[in-house]
């Protein structure tokens, strides 16, 4: 029988996957204060110098899990031409994944609530939210340009409104999940934004 021994990248990429899921439990668990490379590297069966080797800092690790969490919160979009069906199929999306609210989805609203306290959490979460405010702001440009969305929607206040809506929710139900029923609301919301960014 024969063994098939990994390359180093396999073993590289298998530690790392480790050390951010034993990161988002423990965030999960306790909040990003409980977060330190040592107590990633317990968790994860690893020593804290692999931690340290493999991300340099806990400010690094945070910023590496809060882009993993973002990072294909809504499948599906990918390919797709900005515009408003695009953007119609996002809001949508993100409140059905909230409806799932997996480890990830939890920890990225924890960790950005906690970067409202100035810390080193806020210029990560600045750069995430940002980067979600363009590709909004892509999706309202593009509409408003081949016509689908009316010329007088602005786009960077629409935007700020849309991830503030979008996170309150998924905030809501962090808090209250029972409360929540994101197959309504998605269905609600998302009626909502149409009505008020299509041309009639």
């Amino acid at each position: 029988m024969t063994t098939v021994r990994r390359t180093q990248k396999q073993r590289r990429d298998e530690a790392e996957a480790a050390l951010l899921d034993a990161a988002a439990e423990l965030v999960d668990e306790q909040g990003a204060g409980a977060l330190t490379l040592a107590r990633v590297g317990e968790r994860a069966g690893y020593s804290r110098g692999l931690v340290t080797h493999y991300f340099g800092s806990k400010r690094a690790l945070v910023e590496r899990l809060a882009r993993a969490a973002q990072a294909g919160f809504v499948p599906g979009l990918d390919g797709l031409p900005p515009g408003l069906d695009r953007l119609l199929r996002l809001i949508d999306g993100y409140i059905g994944e909230l409806g799932r609210m997996g480890v990830l989805n939890r920890v990225f609203l924890k960790l950005w609530t906690e970067a409202a306290t100035p810390s080193d959490l806020t210029p990560i979460f600045r750069e995430r939210d940002e980067a979600f405010l363009a590709d909004l702001r892509e999706d309202l440009a593009a509409g408003i340009a081949d016509g689908t969305i009316r010329d007088d929607v602005a786009p960077d206040p629409t935007a700020i409104a849309i991830v503030a809506q979008l996170r309150g929710v998924g905030m809501q139900r962090l808090v209250d999940p029972g409360r929540v029923d994101t197959e309504v609301l998605r269905t609600h919301v998302t009626g909502h934004w149409r009505r008020a960014l299509a041309r009639t």
